[in-house]
């Protein structure tokens, strides 16, 4: 699981429930480097698999939920669809919270990510951007309250990630200007419905911005390497595919499915690589980008270290 060795601390320190993990996964990493390379290269395909599995725990869930609630839910039921969505997903953030599934830093992250979506949630369904078919009682403007939950698990995602991963960096940008870059991608969700859409040149500044960093992330004993856009790109990707179950089950619907369902266009792929762009910046108000340690010798000392730039 996020179990650690003695070059780095257990994620049992953020996630106290995943103690009785520990001396487990300490001995199939021990049993993993006695068996030789492949062994131990499986065995880090495997972690990397557990931990971005645990690090999708909120995520996950709510699409348990959307699939769930399509194929079982009576259609004829007193409460309907949408409201037993919101009251499950609050469930779930106060089980993840009181089991120690969650640390409350990755909640202030997911309640300031459902504030944000909520609020372009009410500003695009106004404007006919999407809309969401069902009836509900629990709703603002329109807007069912559990699409905030929605948003909010790509920020959970993040903040889980960066801590099972034990992410570094080197040339990250200073906090300023990405969040000027943050605020003017939100801004222009708004504003490109009025005025002339700014997304190409957003993502033109996104990559100058970002285009340097890499990101260092610790699936097992060393750190790896891989430029932060990449990144970005890869879980734009997959929230694309997450909204695509959500349009499938019929949670939401865009204007081109309302006679039938196809899938989302391959050009929301650029809304969302945006969205991310905001998400990973919110997070970073609460976990700061570290460097990543550079050995360099040093006063003939061969193990001296210093942050890289």
């Amino acid at each position: 699981m996020g179990a650690g060795d003695k070059r780095g601390p257990s994620a049992a320190r953020n996630w106290p429930i995943l103690t009785g993990f520990v001396a487990a996964e300490r001995r199939a990493s021990l049993c993993a480097e006695a068996r030789g390379r492949f062994a131990g290269f499986a065995y880090e395909f495997l972690r990397f698999g557990i931990k971005q599995g645990w690090a999708c725990l909120f995520g996950g869930l709510i699409c348990a939920l959307l699939i769930g609630t399509h194929l079982f839910y009576p259609a004829q039921a007193p409460l309907g669809r949408y409201d037993v969505l919101t009251l499950a997903a609050v469930l779930i953030q106060i089980a993840l919270l009181t089991l120690g599934l969650e640390s409350w830093e990755e909640a202030k992250v997911t309640a300031i990510y459902h504030v944000v979506g909520t609020a372009m949630e009410v500003f695009k369904t106004g404007v006919g951007s999407w809309v969401y078919p069902e009836a509900s009682l629990l709703r603002i403007a329109g807007v069912p309250l559990f699409t905030g939950f929605m948003y909010a698990s790509i920020g959970s995602y993040i903040a889980r990630v960066w801590r099972l991963f034990d992410f570094r960096f080197t040339r990250h940008p200073p906090l300023a200007p990405t969040l000027v870059l943050a605020a003017a991608i939100y801004v222009n969700f708004f504003t490109h419905h009025y005025i002339a859409d700014m997304r190409a040149v957003l993502m033109v500044a996104s990559v100058v911005l970002f285009g340097p960093t890499i990101v260092h992330f610790k699936v097992w004993r060393t750190h790896r390497a891989m430029p932060l856009l990449v990144g970005f790109v890869l879980v734009a990707l997959f929230i694309w595919i997450a909204e695509n179950i959500g349009t499938a089950t019929r949670v939401w619907l865009y204007p081109s499915q309302a006679a039938g369902w196809s899938p989302v266009s391959a050009a929301k792929l650029g809304a969302w690589f945006l969205l991310m762009i905001v998400s990973y910046v919110l997070v970073t108000l609460v976990n700061r980008p570290e460097p990543m340690p550079e050995t360099v010798p040093a006063s003939g000392d061969p193990g001296a270290t210093r942050a890289a730039a």
